[in-house]
């Protein structure tokens, strides 16, 4: 659902114009120093790119679903650092506390995240509970009117700049699985809350992730999201839910980005005496991947819009990580062939994008996860 197409082209014609102007420009330089430079983010909190998905009333852009998808296109052109930045604040890290938390915890911090005055984590994935996230050993027991929170958190996006956590929590110990997980908001700086050191990772540097550990943390009953226990699993997966179709999003900008990258060099690159856009295995690979953006764009808007008429897409969003992703891979492994030797080499862009675009088919649900998903929703709806 586009509300009104005039201003949305407004927006993306100034995101289309920031990522050529002002992100592409540096990506080398977010690399080399792993880090976002200040300027940048503070052009971001100026846009305000940390609040599109928070409702106006809370002073984000509150951008629908379509919406959202396709300024993840532009965004998915330049190096996903960037986009992880603000992607917390639109997604893992704030959708939990809009769908499911209490008025009281919405005007608290929808405001702080949409401003970017806050960064925020998604706490899930632990040491021993990755796919299997119901697996969850973190424990928050009550005493009085507090939680105290135990455990350990994995591969926790912006963990080391967050503002505030949004924590799953075992508060039932007696059921093993989802039904006993509860969410909270943990503010940084609580005692008995500490920080890993950043994780050394393949790709996608200037993207932090660390550990989060939690060492008798006393967190007010308050910050329980939605007041009540129990259902802190079902809001991990609506949250899911919504973070495949942007992740599928982000791949298809990503892969366009590294298409055109390779178009170019195909055109200007001279082999045999002729353009190497010439020889019809590289015109092949080129064909392969246009054909393979158009359709993971058309599922990505297609799940985007049954979303926004209120339909349950968890197949659909399914669908779209899964294919938009893999699809993204092939396209940046044909991308480094149509450079050849050049493709091996940092200097060109496609080298950062292959190790960068790996983490897509890992992060929010495995393919595999994502297989699954699919299969048990279309055995469940044959058997009514």
């Amino acid at each position: 659902m586009i509300r009104d197409p005039e201003t949305l082209q407004i927006l993306l014609d100034s995101i289309h114009q920031f990522v050529n102007q002002e992100l592409i420009p540096r990506e080398h330089e977010v690399a080399e120093t792993d880090s976002i430079p200040a300027d940048i983010v503070q052009q971001m909190k100026d846009m305000g790119l940390f609040g599109l998905t928070i409702p106006e009333e809370y002073n984000g852009l509150g951008v629908t679903m379509e919406e959202e998808v396709n300024i993840a296109f532009e965004l998915g052109r330049t190096s996903p650092a960037f986009r992880s930045y603000i992607g917390t604040n639109n997604g893992i890290g704030s959708i939990g506390i809009l769908l499911d938390g209490t008025e009281e915890q919405k005007a608290h911090y929808l405001p702080k995240l949409a401003a970017g005055e806050y960064l925020s984590s998604f706490c899930l994935t632990e040491p021993d509970s990755g796919s299997d996230a119901a697996s969850l050993k973190t424990a928050a027991v009550r005493d009085g009117d507090d939680y105290v929170i135990n455990g350990t958190k994995r591969f926790i996006t912006n963990a080391p700049h967050a503002g505030i956590f949004t924590v799953m929590a075992r508060t039932n110990p007696e059921i093993k699985g989802a039904g006993g997980i509860s969410s909270f908001i943990v503010e940084r700086g609580t005692p008995g809350l500490t920080i890993g050191k950043p994780d050394q990772k393949m790709g996608q540097k200037g993207a932090h992730t660390a550990d989060v550990i939690f060492e008798n943390v006393r967190v007010p009953a308050a910050n329980l999201i939605g007041g009540k226990e129990g259902v802190g699993f079902k809001t991990a997966m609506k949250v899911l839910d919504k973070g495949r179709l942007h992740i599928a999003a982000l791949a298809v900008g990503a892969a366009e980005r590294m298409l055109a990258d390779s178009l170019q060099y195909a055109v200007e690159r001279k082999q045999f005496g002729q353009r190497i856009a010439d020889f019809q295995l590289i015109q092949g690979m080129l064909a392969d991947s246009k054909a393979d953006i158009y359709a993971a764009r058309c599922m990505v808007l297609d799940a985007a819009r049954k979303r926004d008429e209120g339909r349950n897409i968890s197949t659909e969003a399914s669908c779209a990580k899964m294919f938009s992703t893999e699809m993204c891979g092939r396209v940046a492994d044909r991308g480094v062939q149509i450079h050849g030797g050049a493709g091996y080499i940092s200097e060109y862009a496609i080298e950062r994008f292959y190790r960068d675009v790996r983490l897509f088919r890992l992060y929010e649900g495995t393919t595999q996860i994502q297989q699954v998903i699919i299969a048990r929703n279309m055995i469940r709806d044959v058997q009514g």
